[in-house]
């Protein structure tokens, strides 16, 4: 098991973490948090090399993908960066990569009544605002949980506030920071329920952020 103690906040710089094989030749993984070698709950940056692919496959509990780079494709078609996917229970794919790709990518995670399949190409979704200057894209919400693009100007700073049921921060891109350390695009930041900080920017700033989906796995 990896960083499986929900109650414990976890930093990682990938940028500092070596590729390791994955099953599939040619599609290497950064491995954040997992339950299992092979199964179970999971959260990996996964690189695809040019032309790889994996067999077909099914995702009990859930698939959810973010395309950091290049163009990642299966059988319902072909997803480039900024692109995200959630795949429910009961659907498989065989992916591939016809050029290379990297994706952030959570497995096992859905909650039980989630069964919604979304396609969503951030690139061409327009913005809504958010607090302050924060602009905000919306990209998944069930019950507690809920996934979101959020862009931070340069300069921007949030008040301090609580994560109820937990949050989940991607750096896609520029630098964010609270006063517990500064994060680089490549960063991963898992805090626990009822974590509290105070987060700004010096430069603008992208990231991918989940919140209250942790309690379910408490």
């Amino acid at each position: 098991m990896l960083n499986m103690d929900f109650s414990q906040r976890v930093v990682i710089d990938t940028n500092k973490l070596q590729w390791d094989k994955s099953p599939a030749q040619g599609v290497w993984r950064k491995r954040l948090a997992r339950e299992e070698a092979e199964r179970g709950h999971a959260t990996s940056v996964v690189k695809y090399d040019a032309g790889a692919s994996f067999s077909s496959h099914p995702h009990p509990l859930g698939e959810e993908i973010l395309v950091l780079s290049g163009v990642f494709s299966d059988e319902s078609g072909d997803y480039p960066a900024g692109s995200y996917i959630r795949n429910p229970e009961g659907f498989s794919h065989a992916p591939f990569s016809e050029h290379g790709c990297e994706l952030l990518v959570k497995l096992h995670q859905f909650q039980a009544s989630d069964s919604a399949q979304i396609r969503i190409d951030t690139n061409n979704t327009p913005w809504s605002a958010g607090q302050g200057d924060l602009k905000v894209m919306p990209l998944h919400q069930h019950l507690t949980e809920s996934a979101a693009l959020v862009f931070w100007p340069a300069g921007c700073q949030f008040q301090p506030h609580r994560h109820f049921g937990g949050e989940e921060i991607y750096v896609i891109s520029g630098e964010f920071i609270d006063e517990l350390g500064r994060y680089p695009a490549g960063s991963w930041i898992r805090s626990p329920h009822l974590s509290q900080h105070n987060p700004y920017v010096e430069q603008d700033t992208l990231i991918w952020v989940k919140v209250g989906h942790l309690l379910q796995d408490e």
